[in-house]
């Protein structure tokens, strides 16, 4: 068991408990630590537009508190938490399990593959992609249950000093994702730094880092990140991470045939409605910036963005010579690319 002061995380956990228990008049609230900070604008939304619609549709049997990143366990831990009980589920970046295995660094987010969310939304609910990441989970953390996985947004860069190129990444400090995504940096000339998205505006202010590889860019509006990151690239450049909802099993198996359809169904409808919500938020964001002139909002040419893809396959092809899992995970995304004619 790797999760710090288990004693503690019980008590924060049961203390969790009787608070949601006050504020939900569903008949069960599971507890799902997220991946999102408190300020996220993607975690008001869900709260605010999808929480109460899951209460609805099972008639009062079910709900969900979603907590911030680190709210009763450290963001890598969540998996044995689930395991242990001290969490019902969580909403999370499945990169932060790459260092357990490569697997979970190329179904985390194939760095610079997709064009687009809803490219890895298809991949999850059709093409595979929900299957293999319940086989990494039944290899390394046995008693999760994958409800699904998808994304909603590019990881809209935010920097201190202008970045219009593959040439412009050498040399910089960067907040990366674990895993491939760091990698991918390296080889590009950058200094990936691994942190919490909770820590990173600190990092950005304090010059600990130059860059960041961090959210939705209305995500980053909300956290204040262009007051002191005045140079963002939109669209995004690299990372389009994918995001699990787990649950344990033991939890799984209490709910009824009609709850697990209506999770189910919940989780594939909240996710396309964030990616369609954070798809407009974000361009009229960006309208408003460029309009503004007090930030400028950088766009790279395809061709550097071409650079950067090359850069990444050959990562690609590294972590899936990293186990069987991850030959199998980079398989199955090169397999729904070339149906869907990425390739």
């Amino acid at each position: 068991m790797k999760i710090n002061n288990l004693g503690k995380a019980l008590a924060v956990a049961a203390a969790l408990g009787v608070s949601v228990a006050t504020s939900h008049a569903a008949d069960r609230v599971l507890k799902i630590q997220t991946s999102s900070n408190a300020s996220h604008a993607s975690l008001s939304y869900l709260n605010e537009e999808w929480v109460p619609k899951l209460e609805q549709m099972t008639g009062g049997s079910l709900s969900v508190e979603l907590l911030p990143i680190d709210a009763v366990v450290p963001r890598r831990e969540t998996a044995e938490a689930i395991s242990v009980g001290i969490l019902d589920g969580d909403l999370t970046s499945i990169n932060y399990f790459a260092g357990i295995d490569p697997a979970f660094a190329l179904m985390g987010d194939l760095i610079a593959g997709y064009d687009s969310a809803d490219q890895i939304q298809a991949f999850c609910a059709q093409g595979g992609g929900k299957e293999i990441l319940q086989k990494l989970y039944d290899a390394h953390f046995p008693g999760v249950h994958v409800i699904g996985c998808g994304a909603y947004a590019r990881e809209a860069f935010v920097s201190k000093v202008p970045v219009r190129g593959v040439a412009d990444l050498k040399g910089l400090k960067i907040r990366s994702p674990e895993g491939l995504a760091a990698d991918v940096f390296k080889r590009a000339g950058a200094a990936p730094v691994s942190m919490s998205g909770s820590e990173t505006y600190g990092a950005l202010e304090k010059g600990v880092i130059d860059a960041a590889d961090n959210s939705a860019y209305a995500n980053n509006d909300a956290n204040g990140m262009h007051k002191i990151a005045k140079y963002p690239i939109f669209p995004g450049i690299h990372s389009t991470p994918i995001l699990q909802f787990t649950v344990s099993q033991a939890v799984y198996d209490e709910l009824s045939e009609q709850e697990r359809v209506a999770l189910e169904t919940w989780y594939l409808a909240a996710y396309n409605g964030l990616r369609q919500h954070f798809d407009r938020l974000d361009r009229q964001l960006v309208a408003r910036d460029k309009a503004a002139g007090e930030i400028e909002v950088i766009d790279w040419p395809q061709s550097e963005r071409d650079a950067l893809r090359a850069i990444a396959q050959e990562a690609w092809n590294d972590f899936a010579a990293g186990s069987d899992l991850a030959q199998e995970v980079f398989d199955a995304h090169v397999a729904f690319m070339k149906q869907a004619g990425l390739f």
